[in-house]
């Protein structure tokens, strides 16, 4: 926020005029037209037992999507990638396509470039919520049963649109006042543009029988145990709530933000010429989230932005293209590095004093030497964790996750999760639909298996 203390140590907003802002934050990669869509899904190969589809995480069946594409079946594309993915939309726009589907595809071993199957997938999706007509889905008979699915993110959202599909009444808890969770508060705004992400919410609700009650937080408003006690099963979707701290001192200083809040500021903003940025930002961290602060820092009107990672750029969990889509937008990258300590004086950030960093033995060790960076803004990005209170200590954990089997149930009896806070994942927004999908059809089953009779 713009304060009088942000504006004393070189925070300001309105660095840009109001053209600058509406260019930067434009569509960061504009939609196919069609002729280029007719001609990218010309290149298709439309293989049998595709490897891009077994690369997607959610199987959408690629070759019979672009093929219709191809046929201009746009409304048959969408319901192809729509079946599989039911946030498929929003999954073109942020999807590492460039690590899954079209790192699978066959082009690569003929010639350098892919189907760009992420921008064809956009295309079709786009094209139908530009104009969805009837329904693609109907719902099947009310079968009497109640689901709970705690958290509106990508995977409570996917769980409860397939358990509406199959005749179960949800109710759809989120402790913000939108649903969409990261996808709505999450993700860089010229990713997401014309807000789209509440768009592809309002259609999934559309199929009808999911209650949405927001403001509803796990462990203040609600229990687990009242949730087990009024509905027939319970889905948690609770994503990852915790920011990791830097390991070093950490000095109540303006300046000094979480990069995720700075983010989901950016998101709700309705006029981005009132938010403050620094003219020199750091951001620590070396994920998408870093990424998105720091290009979002420089569409601000920042300076300097330089993101500094404790590890080389192969470790770096933003990917390639990600790195060099911020490397593009003028933020600098320096890698083998870890903070020591954020220099502040009279309660403002002066910047951060880092370790050089480098791998002995296969272990990450600092070199003695140190460096500083200067900066009237520093943002952490090193990484969310799950906040188990809520759940209490009826739920195993794992490396502070929530444990569960592959159809995502977990120890407690008519409990399961799914997406972030759930272990093993990769924390990618199509993982998390699948996770609740995947849990819908098991929650489904277990709710479909009549009780026997006892004598």
């Amino acid at each position: 926020m713009d304060t009088p203390a942000s504006r004393a140590c070189g925070i300001h907003a309105a660095r840009l005029n109001l053209a600058d802002y509406a260019a930067n934050f434009s569509d960061a990669h504009p939609p196919l037209t069609k002729p280029q869509a007719l001609i990218e899904a010309e290149r298709c190969y439309y293989c049998h037992d595709a490897p891009c589809a077994t690369a997607c995480p959610t199987g959408i069946d690629i070759p019979s999507f672009i093929h219709r594409i191809a046929q201009e079946n746009n409304r048959g594309a969408a319901r192809a990638i729509l079946e599989a993915n039911p946030l498929g939309g929003m999954c073109a726009r942020v999807c590492p396509t460039e690590v899954l589907c079209e790192q699978a595809c066959v082009r690569n071993t003929n010639e350098d470039k892919p189907v760009e199957i992420g921008s064809l997938q956009r295309y079709a999706t786009d094209a139908f919520f530009a104009q969805p007509g009837a329904p693609l889905f109907q719902r099947a008979a009310a079968t009497g049963k109640r689901v709970a699915v705690v958290g509106a993110g990508p995977a409570g959202l996917a769980c409860a649109h397939g358990l509406a599909v199959r005749g179960h009444d949800v109710v759809l808890f989120e402790a913000r006042p939108k649903l969409g969770g990261l996808n709505e508060y999450g993700l860089a705004s010229y990713k997401t543009t014309n807000n789209f992400a509440q768009k592809e919410v309002e259609w999934l609700l559309s199929i009808g029988g999911i209650e949405v009650r927001t403001g509803q937080q796990l462990g203040r408003d609600i229990t687990l145990d009242s949730l087990l006690g009024a509905y027939d099963a319970v889905f948690l979707g609770l994503g990852l709530q915790g920011v990791n701290a830097l390991g070093v001192a950490e000095p109540t200083a303006t300046g000094l933000r979480n990069a995720v809040d700075f983010i989901a500021e950016l998101r709700q903003s309705t006029d981005l010429s009132t938010l403050p940025v620094g003219r020199g930002v750091v951001v620590i961290g070396g994920g998408m989230t870093a990424v998105d602060a720091a290009v979002q820092s420089r569409k601000l009107g920042a300076e300097e932005v330089t993101i500094v990672y404790r590890r080389g750029a192969e470790a770096m969990s933003a990917s390639a293209v990600e790195q060099q889509w911020a490397q593009t937008n003028g933020v600098a990258i320096r890698h083998w590095a870890a903070p020591k300590e954020v220099l502040s004086e009279g309660g403002v950030v002066k910047g951060v004093r880092f370790a050089a960093t480098a791998l002995s033995g296969g272990k990450l060790v600092e070199t003695g030497e140190t460096f500083s960076l200067e900066a009237d803004m520093v943002l952490k990005a090193i990484g969310q964790t799950f906040v188990a209170e809520p759940v209490g200590a009826s739920i195993a954990l794992e490396a502070g996750r929530i444990v569960t089997d592959l159809e995502g149930r977990t120890s407690l009896a008519r409990v399961w999760a799914g997406g972030d806070c759930r272990v093993g994942g990769r924390d990618l927004t199509v993982e998390a639909v699948e996770h609740g999908k995947v849990a819908a059809v098991s929650i489904h089953q277990a709710l479909s298996v009549p009780v026997a009779l006892v004598a």
